[in-house]
């Protein structure tokens, strides 16, 4: 039995703050967020753009269901799991960042949490996972700070974007090294920008941030509650804590590649021929798209997105792609729907069971628990 975590004393700004670290029920609730105007549309306005879409370049739905009855069911299979095998990983790296703020979580918990919190954003729009795992933290471990919580996704989310640019700069360079096709070009660019601007972002975070709340007057409790967040974005890049980070980050992002190299090579497609770079190219592709917050998942985003890319730049053709797409977002969407919704029903985290003995806060950073 582990011996019980000793716990530190009482925040002084914890009265301060319990107004501003108070997030209502209501506002994460997915039933709640389901029924919403909103919802639905932000769901049956993008299937109806790419059903538009793919009548209009003749894709048949029978084309669809004949690649997936005609596909290699083991190598599909091989694709499923390689995708899972991303969400232990991903639940170890929130539990990394998380210790670097004080916070002790084991693995299974941070998976738990997590991959509900990606049920969420496969069902409703504006990322409302991410408020949704600081929720759920929260409700099992009420000595938790909300706004440290957000500082730890912030954070987390920051080290997917600049691993996606990255490798997908990467894998493009080599999959395109006789040359980037003039249709992708802007895909280059977008990648160069976005990690020049997130090195610029993080820069005036650290540097700037607190002292522009300070400058403006910002009311006292509201700077207490920045500095906290901050405390969850920069207690995890320190020159100890960043290199095992940005490690994890890349084997959860090779899962993503090794997916849709599985999910082709399972079609079976004699005329496709994409590699294993342009499989992580394409797939890091889709997963940018995905943080277009205005459809669950990014829906109809990703789909549009990543067909144009492989007609366009690999010469696929539309039936072909379409089939490649659909496949490829049966086990990154649909079956978190599927599965997150079993664990949603059987777990006792959304009603508050608690975490597993050792989680909470702690005086120093501890060793991770798996």
């Amino acid at each position: 039995m582990e011996p019980p975590v000793t716990q530190p004393g009482p925040d002084p700004s914890d009265d301060l703050l319990r107004q501003g670290e108070a997030l209502p029920e209501d506002t994460v609730s997915l039933g709640r967020r389901l029924r919403e105007p909103r919802t639905i549309v932000s769901i049956v306005l993008p299937l109806v753009i790419v059903a538009l879409a793919a009548r209009t370049i003749g894709i048949q739905f029978k084309d669809l269901i004949s690649g997936f009855e005609q596909s290699n069911k083991l190598l599909l299979l091989v694709a499923l799991l390689v995708f899972y095998v991303g969400f232990p990983l991903r639940g170890y790296r929130w539990a990394r960042i998380l210790s670097a703020t004080r916070f002790r979580l084991g693995t299974r918990d941070a998976t738990e949490i997590l991959f509900l919190s990606w049920l969420v954003n496969c069902l409703v729009p504006a990322k409302l996972g991410d408020v949704y795992r600081a929720y759920l933290l929260k409700l099992n471990s009420p000595r938790s700070s909300l706004s440290r919580t957000f500082g730890t996704v912030f954070i987390e989310r920051l080290l997917d974007i600049f691993a996606i640019a990255v490798l997908g700069l990467a894998a493009g360079f080599w999959s395109f090294r006789d040359g980037f096709p003039d249709t992708i070009k802007w895909v280059v660019g977008l990648g160069i920008a976005v990690v020049i601007l997130l090195l610029l972002g993080l820069l005036t975070l650290r540097n700037f941030g607190r002292g522009l709340l300070v400058r403006f007057h910002v009311p006292h409790r509201f700077v207490e509650l920045y500095d906290k967040f901050e405390e969850g974005v920069f207690g995890a890049i320190g020159t100890r804590q960043l290199p095992p980070l940005l490690v994890l980050t890349a084997l959860v992002w090779a899962t993503e590649g090794f997916r849709l190299f599985f999910v082709i090579q399972a079609l079976g497609y004699p005329d496709v021929e994409m590699g294993l770079s342009g499989a992580f190219f394409v797939a890091l592709i889709g997963s940018l798209l995905t943080a277009v917050p205005l459809s669950p998942a990014g829906l109809g985003t990703v789909e549009l997105g990543v067909t144009f890319v492989l007609t366009q730049a690999y010469h696929i053709a539309p039936g072909e792609a379409a089939t490649i797409v659909v496949v490829d977002r049966l086990i990154s969407v649909f079956s978190i729907i599927v599965f997150g919704g079993i664990l949603y029903v059987v777990s006792g985290k959304r009603r508050g069971a608690g975490l597993a003995p050792g989680s909470g806060p702690v005086d120093e950073a501890p060793a991770l628990a798996t």
